[in-house]
């Protein structure tokens, strides 16, 4: 039996995918509401394809709890939040779910850290906790990194399909828990040791982070100089070797915009590049509002209520609003003492922010400016409703004679 730790985003739908594939699954979690909910069939967030992952789980036998198992494998994926000012991640949740296993856990059980983590994390705060308990890791327990590389909005497909690292002290521990995850994934599995495991997560998420740095700072060389970066990005693409991404209002969710930061907290004098790519990735939401007092200026546009974000997620066709761009807009513009921005998004259903609609056409209807910040479908589909309107698009989806872009 496998007993999965933390029934979040990538808890919950790891554990639905090895119960749907013959494994037995206890998850748990800290949350009585979550455990409730999902013991009463009732999926915690949205995703294409995960309710219908979540019934084949149930019919195969899942069970929720907030209790911890005895058994001889546990996944742990618990939030691995970092702090805003030291840049470091904190451990703390690992390591109190950690302490819970050890507690359960019988001699020569296996535990798979999944939460991302900065490199080094398990030697400094996984370790000393099993050293706590009188333990030696290889030899009492055994310690594992299977850094999960999945996606809000893709995430069943992805689980199938995407490689994985698993990194242990042991390399025949690796490959049993490669056989694990096996069980589902058909990508390729690479087993390795625990610093690497730790180290290729963050980098991946790096990679991207600084990808997307250079294109948001070419939109405002290009913003600066009138030209069009999606045009010169379209035509640098056409070479081989150049894989520019595309410019947005700014970067969220838990990986891109939280990773890096792992690797400028622990090497501050060392990730100069990528400390600097992430300031201008997180200072986009600024830019973006910059733009926006700026077409306002340009249409004679003087009151900031009739203005309206489109999107309040971080991310296309998902409810996940973590690090969401459009909510550090708001904070912002809270910042320069401004209010009144209204705000819309078809997979929010209660209210997270002031002045937000829950109907597209009645939001529609209050603002004479609107400001795509979240490309769902639904907007994509409902183009003609914003004829008439002043459009800031910072996702350029629309390719239409005088709407704006950042």
């Amino acid at each position: 039996m496998v007993n999965v730790i933390g029934l979040g985003y990538i808890g919950l739908p790891t554990a639905l995918m090895l119960a749907s594939h013959g494994v037995e699954v206890v998850g748990t979690d800290y949350s009585r509401k979550v455990v409730d909910s999902l013991s009463a069939g009732k999926m915690t967030f949205k995703e294409d394809g995960i309710e219908e992952l979540f019934h084949a789980a149930l019919d195969a036998g899942i069970s929720f709890t907030t209790e911890y198992q005895k058994t001889d494998t546990y996944i742990i994926s618990v939030p691995t939040p970092y702090d805003k000012f030291s840049k470091k991640v904190d451990p703390a949740y690992v390591s109190a779910a950690v302490k819970s296993v050890l507690a359960v856990a019988p001699k020569g059980a296996v535990i798979v850290i999944e939460s991302t983590i900065s490199p080094g994390t398990i030697d400094k705060s996984v370790r000393p906790v099993v050293e706590e308990f009188g333990y030696e890791a290889g030899r009492d327990v055994h310690l594992v990194h299977a850094p999960e590389r999945i996606i809000p909005g893709n995430m069943v497909y992805e689980l199938l399909h995407n490689n994985r690292t698993i990194g242990a002290d042991d390399r025949e521990v690796g490959e049993r828990i490669k056989d694990l995850y096996a069980s589902f994934c058909q990508g390729e599995i690479v087993v390795t040791d625990i610093r690497t495991a730790e180290m290729t997560k963050v980098v991946e998420n790096t990679f991207r982070a600084v990808n997307i740095a250079f294109a948001n700072e070419l939109a405002k060389i290009c913003r600066h100089d009138g030209m069009d970066v999606y045009e010169i990005i379209k035509i640098c693409n056409m070479h081989p070797r150049v894989n520019i991404l595309q410019p947005g209002p700014g970067v969220g969710g838990h990986c891109i915009s939280v990773d890096p930061w792992f690797l400028v907290g622990d090497y501050p004098s060392l990730a100069k590049v990528i400390d600097e790519s992430m300031r201008t990735n997180d200072g986009m939401p600024d830019f973006v509002l910059g733009r926006i007092y700026e077409i306002m200026r340009e249409n004679g546009l003087k009151d900031i209520s009739r203005v309206g974000l489109y999107g309040l997620t971080y991310k296309e066709n998902v409810d996940d609003v973590r690090e969401s761009p459009t909510l550090q807009l708001l904070e912002s513009q809270a910042r320069h003492l401004a209010a009144g921005l209204k705000a819309y998004d078809p997979f929010i259903g209660e209210d997270i922010v002031e002045n937000q609609y829950h109907s597209l056409e009645d939001f529609l209807n209050d603002v004479d400016m609107v400001v795509i910040m979240v490309k769902h479908t639904q907007i994509r589909e409902n183009m003609q409703q914003l004829a008439g309107k002043i459009v800031l698009d910072c996702q350029n989806i629309i390719d239409l004679p005088g709407v704006y872009h950042i």
